[in-house]
């Protein structure tokens, strides 16, 4: 009996949040003129994508999609990403952070603990740009680290694309601001609200395809830092290292170079679920490298624009 009352709120917990974020969509679209909607194929930006095919169904998305493409890329989700949005019948637009180091807009990092992430920055700043994007939504959710709890769901970014995390806009009630300059844009972060157990509620509930890697599988690993990194082309194993094939999946997705793995059995949605009621780190902070550099790493990268 107590298990079938938890699920029931469970379950009248994520509707609410279902309703909340196709209204976030549904008012983005009708406000601004140039809206998109970022997609890289990790289980974040799948569930907004399916979300924002709710809010219109049965016409199509109004708005395209973009992937700002480090290069350094599982092939796996790569391979996700252009399957899912050829199903679907959305636009994609490919940023290119290979593109931006060729023009020198940016200058390409060595070594070995080198990681192209932090250049996503400039290439999304001049894509934005480039196609005047005026509201652009992202996957991030509160729950996930420090910085992006302060987000509001509506975050200004001012004609530079700079975030100003004491000088946001009050939301009370569900009222968003999106008020802005020409040059300005906004941030729109649907899934705000919603917690890691929420997103594999929601793709279980609906039977979400998702790239191979966020279930058990296995493939080499090296230990760096108490974290388990996949070997890649882009990723060679650290000189002394022991590579070891292991039984691994991904809780989050992101530039190969700095997206760590865990030990995982789980092969279903049902035991991920499982796993994820349990755990007491959040997946940004279990397997991102690039989050462990500072304290306020994040924060500073979004202060310029990060995502």
């Amino acid at each position: 009996m107590r298990s079938e009352l938890t699920y029931s709120r469970m379950k009248s917990s994520l509707d609410g949040l279902i309703d909340e974020s196709v209204t976030i969509i549904r008012e983005v679209a009708a406000e601004f003129e140039r809206p998109v909607l970022l997609f890289s194929g990790g289980k974040d930006s799948v569930v907004m994508l399916h979300l924002a095919l709710r809010a219109f169904a049965p016409a199509r998305i109004p708005f395209p999609v973009m992937h700002i493409d480090t290069g350094h890329n599982f092939p796996e989700v790569i391979e996700f990403r252009d399957r899912c949005v050829a199903e679907l019948g959305v636009q994609l637009i490919v940023g290119s952070v290979q593109a931006s180091i060729d023009a020198g807009k940016v200058a390409d990092v060595s070594g070995p603990r080198a990681s192209r992430n932090p250049l996503q920055t400039v290439t999304l700043l001049d894509s934005i740009a480039e196609h005047r994007f005026d509201a652009v939504f992202g996957g991030a959710r509160r729950d996930e680290e420090r910085a992006r709890a302060k987000e509001r769901v509506y975050s200004h970014r001012d004609s530079f694309g700079q975030w100003d995390p004491k000088n946001q806009r009050p939301e009370l009630w569900g009222i968003y601001n999106g008020r802005h300059r020409q040059g300005e844009h906004f941030r729109v972060f649907p899934l705000s609200n919603w917690t890691e157990l929420d997103i594999w509620t929601f793709i279980g509930d609906h039977n979400i395809d998702l790239p191979s890697i966020y279930y058990a599988h296995t493939r080499p690993i090296f230990k760096r830092d108490n974290m388990l990194m996949a070997v890649t082309d882009f990723l060679p194993p650290d000189e002394g290292a022991t590579v070891e094939n292991m039984q691994v999946r991904f809780r989050t997705v992101g530039d190969a170079t700095c997206t760590a793995a865990v030990a995982s059995s789980a092969s279903s949605v049902a035991d991920i679920i499982a796993e994820t009621a349990v755990a007491r780190v959040t997946e940004r902070g279990a397997t991102r490298a690039d989050d462990r550099m500072s304290e306020a790493g994040m924060e500073d990268r979004k202060r310029t624009g990060y995502f």
